[in-house]
């Protein structure tokens, strides 16, 4: 079984859980150091590690005239101030092979968006970084077919990576989770996270802006935890209804500590007995 460093923090399947939060995309400075001190605490509090996630820029917007945040420089200023003011690693995509040494200044792990998680040039550049590299599954794959990108990041000479899943196609404006995918994707020995929140998202499903049913959000968290997985990603604002994107699928932030408890007593009894598939 393989672990992933992270800063201080030590990244595995069979670790105590690390909670990847934060918004969609980082609007302001201010919510930005708002919603990372707050889950900091919260995730202090329940024994969890915490690494803060957001995006400089939405690049996959479903509409032209979607808001796509803060941009690269001003946004990357932005993560750089929130790491240094609370010590806490930093997710963030990207999403051309030019942003990824780019991002990679700042952020401990980059991400591969999903609907990029098959473009060659874009896994070998972000593997060349040298940072940690989440991949997010296609929602157009099976989980058996990830070793064929793993092994693309890992000819870089990089294997910090970590997989994540984050539903499947299933019919128009749906996503399905299949939880058997954590565990297959587990026997890679990668580390194995769980996007809470876009396994919840009705892609497209507004029109002009993709949909959601956040009330199941904590649902998915559960039940990936309870098969003992490394990460739970969960998008999470203080006024979701309000963010400018993917606010039906993002939990309020003040609900966010009382999940977290929860979902480190279910990760507790998942790694004092873990499955053996």
């Amino acid at each position: 079984m393989k672990h992933v460093q992270v800063a201080d923090l030590t990244i595995g399947n069979d670790r105590p859980l690390t909670i990847i939060a934060g918004p969609c995309q980082i609007e302001s400075l201010d919510q930005g150091h708002e919603i990372a001190g707050k889950m900091q605490e919260a995730c202090k509090a329940a024994g969890a590690q915490y690494v803060f996630k957001a995006s400089y820029d939405k690049a996959n917007r479903t509409s032209l005239s979607g808001q796509r945040g803060m941009g690269v420089n001003a946004g990357l200023a932005a993560l750089q101030s929130i790491k240094d003011t609370f010590g806490v690693p930093i997710l963030t995509d990207v999403h051309n092979e030019a942003q990824c040494a780019v991002a990679a200044e700042v952020a401990d792990i980059i991400q591969i968006p999903a609907f990029l998680c098959r473009q060659t040039d874009m896994l070998l550049a972000a593997g060349n970084t040298g940072a940690a590299v989440n991949i997010k599954k296609g929602q157009f794959l099976a989980p058996w077919e990830m070793p064929n990108i793993i092994t693309k990041v890992e000819s870089t000479g990089n294997d910090r990576i970590l997989l994540t899943e984050r539903g499947t196609s299933f019919g128009y404006n749906t996503l399905v989770a299949d939880m058997r995918s954590l565990p297959q994707m587990a026997q890679t020995g990668y580390p194995v996270v769980m996007d809470a929140t876009h396994s919840v998202q009705q892609p497209g499903g507004q029109g002009g802006s993709s949909g959601g049913q956040r009330e199941f959000a904590p649902v998915m968290a559960r039940a990936a935890v309870a098969l003992g997985v490394a990460c739970v990603f969960i998008e999470t604002h203080p006024d979701p209804d309000n963010a400018p994107s993917d606010g039906p699928n993002m939990v309020y932030l003040d609900q966010m500590p009382r999940l977290v408890e929860s979902l480190m007593q279910f990760d507790a009894l998942a790694k004092a007995d873990p499955l053996s598939i």
